[in-house]
């Protein structure tokens, strides 16, 4: 199949197209570079997927629906809408990148799956989006409507312009909902990576939440096989799920669904530390600090909904996962700049 991905010099994106690529599929990578982490990072991602004769790059912003359009000159049968302005916190000092990527941008790429009359269209969400729902684990049917950050409210502007468009146009829609990805390739801005890169040059770490929060934590290939495994249910009636014990989010105006990606397995903060330190073979520096504006206490994914569409959820290992990333950290990412933010405009 053809498959127009964006974000492919990011961390899922990257990983999600080499997938498809290694099973066959050509893909074209729609990414705008910008410099919110190192962009060394980003095109060492991409070229390595230059090397497969199946990977088109195009490089433009989101917001530029033009460029966007020229990504899908061989019409893709798939979109897989990856890219946008990540990061929680930074969210809080320029919300405007948030609104320019995640919003126009993403009603852009909404657009473009209404003239193409795409066979699938899939978002990336956020588990953000929960905020203060105080029902746990999370579930895709719970009320979220209270984000705590104008990061998760640009994702839940997202589903409601998909589910909108999916309605009136009849577009396959997955959006489905992440749980703190980590990972080889990871990014420089995310914990598990400005945490060995201190730990091993022997600096301090700053434990926000004095070490109260705990996540449900995803390692990148569980991520990507569940995406995988989603993009083959195309949303409709004759999918369903009609046990009694799980609800489904199949909208009933539109072919519209709503996922969970996660494992359903938080760990505390002070637990992940100890495995990165096992993982690394040497003792944190810790400093304890106040939670931070807009951080969530508390993450925790709800699967039933992914096993019953796909037979399975995330299982690897936490300890398997951060082993990982760091043999690859000390092998290819210690020469990567550390989470550097562009000028609020």
């Amino acid at each position: 199949m053809r498959y127009l991905i964006t974000g492919t010099a990011g961390f899922v994106g990257f990983h999600l197209a080499k997938r498809l690529l290694e099973d066959g599929h050509s893909v074209t990578g729609f990414d705008g570079m910008t410099s919110y982490y190192d962009v060394r990072l980003k095109q060492m991602r991409h070229s390595i997927l230059e090397r497969h004769p199946n990977f088109t790059a195009v490089i433009g912003m989101l917001e530029d629906a033009p460029a966007l359009k020229n990504a899908a000159n061989e019409r893709p049968d798939v979109i897989v809408h990856l890219a946008g302005q990540a990061g929680v916190r930074y969210s809080v000092e320029n919300p405007k990148a948030y609104f320019d990527s995640n919003i126009t941008g993403s009603w852009n790429v909404l657009e473009l799956a209404r003239t193409l009359d795409v066979s699938h269209l899939m978002l990336a969400s956020t588990s953000s989006i929960y905020g203060a729902n105080q029902s746990i684990p999370y579930s895709e049917n719970d009320r979220a409507d209270e984000q705590l950050t104008f990061y998760a409210a640009s994702k839940k502007a997202m589903e409601a312009m998909a589910h909108s468009y999916s309605h009136i146009y009849r577009i396959p829609t997955t959006a489905f909902r992440f749980f703190t990805v980590y990972g080889p390739w990871g990014r420089p801005d995310m914990a598990l990576f400005k945490f060995t890169k201190a730990i091993l040059e022997d600096r301090e770490i700053e434990i926000y939440g004095e070490g109260r929060m705990s996540r449900d934590f995803t390692y990148i290939d569980d991520l990507v096989a569940s995406i995988v495994d989603l993009s083959r249910i195309v949303p409709s009636e004759a999918n369903r799920v009609k046990t009694a014990a799980v609800k489904d989010t199949l909208s009933a105006m539109a072919p519209f669904r709503m996922v969970n990606i996660g494992g359903g397995q938080p760990f505390g903060l002070l637990e992940f530390i100890e495995v990165i330190e096992e993982a690394v073979g040497k003792k944190a520096k810790r400093k304890l600090l106040p939670m931070q504006t807009g951080d969530m206490e508390k993450t925790f994914a709800n699967a039933d909904l992914l096993v019953a569409l796909t037979g399975s959820k995330p299982q690897t290992s936490l300890e398997k996962g951060v082993r990982a990333f760091v043999d690859w950290y000390v092998r290819e990412g210690t020469s990567f700049e550390f989470h550097t933010l562009p000028p609020a405009s």
